[in-house]
């Protein structure tokens, strides 16, 4: 199995994580698609590493619980993906995601996020 993961496409490394992502399976999306030495660039930093990337995942999961992802446009080329994305949960929204990805041999590689959490008015 883990020869058949690794053999994957681009497109479909891809595929699966936005499954995985939008299921909210961080874990499993992390130890399926993600390098071991993945560098990911963030509005906070970089970070390094699967350690990093469950950073990144738990911080986006305090800015917008159990929020369904709306996934605007997808992209790939190559080595290449690209995803614009949505997300509303009950007390925050984001309109502007941004995501670039460089998949290789079956891993997520690289990756930069762009994101801007907005207040939600329920009034």
């Amino acid at each position: 199995m883990v020869d058949a993961l690794r053999a994957r496409s681009a497109a479909e490394v891809f595929d699966d994580h936005l499954r995985l992502a939008g299921e909210h399976r961080c874990d499993e999306d992390i130890e399926r698609n993600v390098s071991p030495d993945v560098v990911v660039l963030e509005r906070r930093g970089v970070f390094r590493g699967r350690e990093g990337a469950r950073t990144l995942a738990r911080l986006l999961a305090e800015e917008l619980p159990d929020a369904p992802y709306v996934y605007t446009n997808r992209l790939v080329a190559g080595r290449t993906a690209f995803l614009e994305w949505t997300a509303e949960s009950q007390h925050a929204r984001v309109r502007d995601g941004a995501d670039s990805f460089l998949i290789e041999d079956g891993w997520i590689v690289a990756q930069t996020i762009h994101y801007t959490v907005e207040p939600v008015d329920r009034r």
